[in-house]
């Protein structure tokens, strides 16, 4: 089974690695839509974890990255609008799409405890991921303040989502 992590790691890893001079890192326009494409991802999961889940904990959870994950992505399109800027698809782009269309697959097939427990799971590992992209990758390479901000502003509240999906995880054992 290929674990979705792995798949998210690989993508950053392989696109910070092709990164081999400050001109080669990713542009704004790149690194915005990294950004919302990890957004999207993460609404997505939250809508089927909505549509199947039975524990109100993880219900909760599910909801708040809906609201959380739909509301930064509607500043970074406000933000973009107003810079004039179109974010650019890259190769990080699709594998983050191609890896979370094969995890939403895998995550379909299951019900119950056994949802819950890949859902949140995979929660923890993804915030994980996201986290260390945005701090080691997209915040060191965005060139815009506003950008910059709105970046930091999210890994702020997605390190928050990471030690929520780890708490609900302590609750599902």
């Amino acid at each position: 089974m290929k674990s979705f992590v792995s798949c998210v790691a690989a993508a950053c890893l392989l696109f910070a690695a092709g990164q081999s001079s400050a001109a080669d890192k990713p542009t704004d326009p790149q690194v915005a839509h990294i950004a919302y494409t990890a957004g999207a991802i993460d609404v997505d999961a939250a809508k089927l974890a909505l549509s199947k889940t039975k524990n109100k904990d993880v219900a909760s959870f599910a909801k708040s990255m809906e609201k959380d994950h739909e509301a930064v992505n509607e500043k970074a399109l406000a933000l973009v609008k107003t810079l004039n800027v179109s974010p650019e698809d890259n190769p990080t782009s699709q594998a983050l799409t191609k890896a979370a269309k094969e995890k939403q697959a895998e995550l379909s097939k299951l019900d119950g405890p056994a949802f819950d427990k890949a859902y949140i799971d995979n929660e923890v590992a993804y915030h994980k991921q996201v986290n260390g992209a945005l701090q080691t990758l997209l915040i060191p390479s965005a060139e815009n303040k506003e950008l910059k901000g709105l970046l930091e502003t999210g890994l702020k509240l997605f390190q928050g989502h990471q030690q929520h999906a780890e708490h609900v995880a302590m609750e599902l054992k």
